[in-house]
């Protein structure tokens, strides 16, 4: 099957086929149809399987034909993060160059006065996240009743990040009679639910079992001590050959602490977490894509909606708290048919978070060994050799002692004689004499030097020498 076969237009079959592309995936396939005969669409597909085209590609043949107006667009795409959302603009800018389509991309991080213009300008497709949607909206600053489209996408997120009640009050907001789409990756009971609810006799596909992994990647879980995660990481990023690898650690601090060592033992890493701002994400995520750094340190906020072609490695530094995220972090490599690895850490305290990643996939993770080692490891040194390095230095040893044993011993013998031969009346003489000699130094002490502390009232100036004049008796 061909994109063609698809029932798109030649202006979008055009641009699909400059973009590389030829066959379309299996959501593609299934889903493109049905959106363009304006059906409402739930979609479950794991992430690297082509989700967004699935919905981009027919939206821009639907809103070919219609009119812009200020403050209104004519559809809506929702996304739990910045990242997801600029991927799904960079989808509609590249396959959307040969209609006459405007965009806006409203997302948090960046001024606001550009967003509202492009607003007030019309826009057929706005991709914007909830907590932006909801500032402009009661800003009045934008209205919802020209929504003619909606799309959910990454569902399963939007409820983790708990955006669930903004995007019933945006639902609320929206035309009854419009088209809707769902897509996520799982289907928990709160997402089945939301689809009941805004969604009309939608059509159900579902191209791989909920929380599935991808077939195309090949996953290990690595039992380590917690201290020795960072010497282990640094050994399969230098002997897995990787090609370009993103991390994944739980915490924002751990981030910023993997990448710091990464770069000290020389490694080309950058990181992306939650405190950093939009600009300084977008540039460390073009770095990457450019292949300036190598290794991308990361937490969850950038799990989702990372679609960079040629990441070979995957790393979870921690095993993911949400089972769920372990599916979107891995699905980060592997992605378009191409392979990918995958590393999970496990420490003592992962036990029960691995547990429950096993049990949402429903299938256990095999522990990483010797046979899966890419690289020849270094056989052991013989017995033989060993043996004879060890006796280099223990003749050696040997030879010391005995050097020095005779000398010592021809010294040490006339100490002992001096000692025996000096009488013990010599060292009352010797005391004595240490005493006067203190005795005569002690008023050079007093001019030269600072007296010591005394109490509060006395005398505390330099003492004068005719204060040691007495009168005898």
């Amino acid at each position: 099957m061909t994109f063609a076969d698809l029932g798109l237009s030649e202006e979008l079959l055009k641009a699909v086929t400059d973009a590389g592309y030829s066959e379309p995936t299996a959501i593609q396939a299934e889903a493109i149809p049905p959106v363009l005969m304006m059906k409402d669409i739930i979609g479950i597909a794991q992430t690297g399987t082509g989700k967004t085209a699935s919905f981009v590609l027919p939206m821009i043949d639907i809103l070919a034909n219609g009119r812009r107006r200020a403050l209104m667009p004519r559809s809506l795409i929702l996304e739990p993060t910045r990242e997801l959302a600029a991927q799904v603009a960079e989808n509609f800018e590249k396959y959307g160059k040969n209609h006459d389509l405007k965009m806006a991309l409203l997302i948090g991080g960046v001024q606001m006065g550009d967003q509202v213009k492009a607003l007030s300008d019309g826009v057929d497709v706005l991709i914007a996240t909830p907590g932006r949607l909801m500032d402009l909206f009661e800003r009045g600053k934008i209205l919802l009743t020209g929504c003619e489209l909606l799309v959910i996408d990454e569902a399963d997120r939007m409820l983790d990040m708990g955006f669930i009640p903004d995007i019933e009050f945006i639902c609320s907001m929206l035309p009854e009679t419009r088209q809707t789409m769902l897509f996520s990756a799982t289907m928990p009971p709160p997402i089945e639910k939301l689809a009941k609810k805004f969604l009309s006799n939608p059509k159900r596909i579902e191209v791989s079992r909920a929380a599935s992994t991808n077939a195309d990647i090949t996953a290990f879980k690595v039992p380590v001590k917690a201290r020795a995660k960072r010497e282990t990481l640094r050994w399969l990023l230098r002997n897995d050959l990787v090609e370009t690898a993103i991390i994944f650690a739980n915490r924002k601090t751990t981030v910023r602490e993997i990448n710091k060592s990464l770069q000290s033992h020389g490694f080309a890493s950058s990181e992306i977490h939650g405190d950093m701002d939009q600009s300084s994400r977008l540039k460390e995520l073009a770095r990457f894509k450019a292949g300036e750094v190598t290794i991308l340190v990361a937490s969850d906020v950038a799990a989702r909606g990372l679609d960079i072609k040629g990441v070979s490695h995957v790393f979870n530094f921690d095993t993911p708290w949400h089972p769920d995220d372990y599916v979107h972090r891995i699905g980060r490599t592997g992605r378009a048919g191409a392979k990918g690895r995958a590393f999970t850490f496990v420490s003592e305290e992962d036990a029960e978070a691995i547990a429950n990643v096993e049990k949402l996939t429903g299938a256990e993770i095999p522990v990483f060994g010797k046979k899966d080692v890419r690289v020849e490891l270094t056989p052991e040194p013989e017995a033989e050799p060993e043996a004879a390095v060890e006796e280099k230095p223990r003749r050696a040893r040997r030879e010391r002692p005995e050097e020095r044993s005779v000398e010592p011993r021809e010294e040490r013998a006339p100490r002992r004689d001096r000692e025996e031969r000096k009488p013990r009346a010599e060292r009352p003489a010797r005391e004595a004499r240490s005493e006067r000699e203190d005795r005569a130094d002690r008023p050079r002490r007093y001019r030269d030097e600072d007296d010591a502390p005394v109490p509060a009232g006395e005398w505390n100036g330099p003492k004068p020498g005719f204060l040691d004049v007495g009168f005898g008796g």
